[in-house]
């Protein structure tokens, strides 16, 4: 599936006077998507047949990202793109899902899952979550390793670093993360510096990066949800990732309960665009054993 035609599935949908692309296909039980930094819902386009052949699936591109608008002044945070999930869903009356993230999604969904269960607690309606699959993210933060042009985006000139990112740079990062024997196609890399590049999006990045202080900052709410979950989750790691693989994996195994980890050899952090068919056999494994 070309970009175009990924683009061409699309509608928008608005959220805070901003248009944010979105796409919603399929029928059956509720798939949300949620992608992560700094691309965009494009990434789940090699899943996206399999994934919609018996599920409605539902993604966008997050304030800030992609084909959605990326306003040069705007408080963006972890807590606002929960919000737009939130607004998204509750707009076409949805309010039991399953969860699948990526990344800076990861997060997302973590906040997402916090809020469930505070809703729980206080005996509130809204969102019901019923499963969450994670792959690669920074889920804790005391393992998260950040590439040298993250930490020189969230420094003071982190405005600077945005601007000077070009298409050579990109492949060079995108090289140190993927599998060794997964490395993106350039038409794949042509494809996601069009998204980072669409809107002038390089110049919100410094802005965007600012997740990774709100991971630290609220590592209790976002880990305690993991810990406490009595719904189903997995973890699909792509183990040669140098930010969030084998370290995250064996991490997540020593301090989450009843782990359910499944360790992708010799991928990086896409493994949605590395490797999408092992991906899928193991999320539809993981469907098909937590089925309500």
């Amino acid at each position: 599936m070309t970009l175009s035609d990924w683009k061409n599935k699309g509608q928008y949908f608005n959220y805070k006077s901003h248009q944010i692309f979105n796409i919603d296909e399929g029928k059956g039980n509720i798939i949300v998507a949620i992608h992560g930094f700094p691309t965009a819902s494009w990434d789940w386009s090699k899943m996206w047949k399999k994934l919609t052949d018996n599920h409605r699936v539902l993604t966008l591109d997050m304030i800030g990202f992609g084909f959605s608008d990326k306003p040069k002044k705007y408080p963006y945070s972890i807590f606002d793109q929960a919000d737009l999930f939130e607004q998204f869903l509750a707009s076409k009356q949805i309010n039991t899902i399953k969860i699948i993230s990526h990344d800076y999604g990861d997060t997302v969904a973590q906040e997402l899952l916090a809020r469930y269960y505070n809703r729980i607690q206080n005996k509130e309606n809204g969102l019901v979550i019923e499963s969450i699959c994670f792959l690669n993210g920074g889920l804790f933060p005391e393992t998260h390793k950040p590439l040298l042009i993250q930490k020189l985006l969230m420094s003071p000139i982190g405005s600077m670093i945005g601007g000077l990112l070009n298409r050579k740079k990109l492949r060079k990062n995108f090289n140190q993360i993927f599998g060794p024997k997964t490395l993106p196609t350039e038409k794949e890399l042509g494809d996601f510096w069009n998204l980072i590049n669409y809107n002038d999006g390089k110049s919100v990045f410094h802005l965007l990066i600012r997740y990774m202080q709100e991971r630290a900052d609220n590592r209790e709410r976002w880990v305690g949800a993991i810990q406490q979950a009595t719904i189903p989750i997995r973890l699909i790691d792509g183990v040669y990732d140098p930010i969030s693989g084998q370290h995250m994996a064996d991490r997540y195994k020593e301090i989450i309960p009843n782990p359910d980890v499944i360790e992708l050899a010799e991928i990086g952090h896409f493994p949605l665009i590395e490797a999408p068919e092992a991906v899928l056999k193991y999320y539809f494994e993981f469907l098909s054993r937590n089925t309500l």
